[in-house]
């Protein structure tokens, strides 16, 4: 029994997810995307969950985004219970990509509050991309629970979230300005002027919110 063209094809690209070389693994990535197969699925996702290289990673999404999302969905939300935070981070940053609505119900408050950073910040992004109308003002009360969280990026990441929403945020914001903690109310006020100002810039809103704070106050507007 001969094997196609097709066959051989397959079993190429498969073999070339899994190369050592990253050179290689991307343009397995790439190939496979080009000519979607639904039996390539598994094995991207898979790929992405362990896939060292970023720019291979990205490779891999696109090439998922490049299939039927009737069928892709399903599994990446499968994935989004994996213990493998990069599993979890992946699997949310192709369904933001996807931007297919019936994910919705898996992005969690769970995974909204990810202990790890990278996995938190991709639901931040996938939740925006993917929340019904009307249900925004619900997420924005949950992203606020993760005011003052991390470091600089992280902040900035919840910060671009939550501006995404839009002006239904500014009741949250101004409740998070009078949090007993110093980092929540500063984290509010910044990200309330980067959604009056977006030019200002992260670093020149938190400094500013920094010393609105120190004088013991909340926000220049209240």
């Amino acid at each position: 029994m001969t094997m196609s063209k097709q066959d051989t094809h397959t079993i190429r690209a498969l073999q070339g997810l899994e190369d050592s070389r990253s050179s290689v693994r991307l343009q397995a990535a790439l190939a496979v995307g080009t000519t979607p197969d639904p039996r390539f699925i598994d094995k991207l996702i898979e790929r992405c969950a362990i896939e060292p290289e970023f720019y291979v990673r990205e490779m891999l999404t696109w090439a998922l985004t490049r299939h039927s999302s009737s069928r892709t969905v399903p599994k990446l939300i499968l994935e989004l219970r994996s213990e493998r935070a990069q599993a979890r981070s992946q699997a949310l940053h192709t369904l933001s990509k996807i931007g297919d609505r019936q994910a919705w119900p898996g992005i969690t408050r769970a995974l909204l509050s990810d202990a790890d950073d990278e996995v938190a910040r991709s639901a931040w992004r996938a939740a925006v991309v993917l929340v019904p109308e009307g249900e925004e003002c619900e997420l924005a009360g949950v992203l606020s629970t993760q005011l003052g969280r991390g470091e600089r990026e992280t902040q900035l990441s919840l910060s671009r979230a939550l501006i995404a929403l839009g002006e239904v945020i500014l009741p949250t914001l101004r409740t998070a300005m009078t949090d007993l903690d110093a980092r929540v109310r500063q984290h509010a006020i910044a990200t309330e002027r980067l959604l009056r100002n977006p030019d200002a810039g992260f670093e020149f809103a938190i400094e500013e919110a920094k010393r609105i704070v120190a004088l013991g106050g909340t926000s220049q507007e209240g």
